[in-house]
């Protein structure tokens, strides 16, 4: 009874133990990670080489992080049975190497990512998806020759 009586009266001073250096490791980690961040969001520091030269497969599952991932996404929403779309399929493999470092290009087929096709409402294909910094720009349905598309698609940039 008597220690208890004693003890009462100490106060524990949580900053008391800390280490002066804690604040500022703190600091540089958080600095760090935001610079990592950035970086990783940016895609590095040359843009053409984190650029895919071909169209990217993208599905249901990686959808979001895709869009999130690249400044400006042109994705390709097709089926194998399509005859447009395999017209079109060309095109898309010719602008991606071309515009490589500017545009991801990426392919969805519909029959197997219906989720994404149903968010969008693709009733036609081939549908193009545009992202800009990650939201939708435009839909730009059906087959179109080079000259025509690759325009439709740069005023985004």
């Amino acid at each position: 009874m008597v220690v208890q009586k004693y003890c009462t009266n100490v106060k524990y001073d949580k900053n008391y133990y800390k280490n002066p250096m804690d604040d500022e490791l703190e600091e540089i980690k958080r600095k760090k990670f935001e610079q990592l961040k950035k970086r990783y969001m940016s895609g590095g520091a040359k843009m053409e080489d984190n650029f895919p030269n071909t169209p990217i497969k993208v599905t249901d599952a990686d959808f979001e992080e895709t869009i999130r991932k690249y400044q400006m996404l042109v994705i390709d929403c097709w089926a194998p049975w399509c005859g447009p779309c395999l017209m079109v399929g060309p095109i898309i493999e010719e602008l991606a190497q071309e515009m490589q470092g500017k545009i991801v290009f990426g392919k969805l087929n519909v029959d197997e990512n219906r989720a994404v096709a149903s968010k969008y409402n693709i009733m036609s294909i081939p549908s193009l998806l545009v992202f800009k910094n990650g939201e939708l720009a435009d839909i730009i349905v059906g087959a179109m020759p080079k000259q025509i598309l690759k325009p439709k698609i740069e005023q985004y940039q």
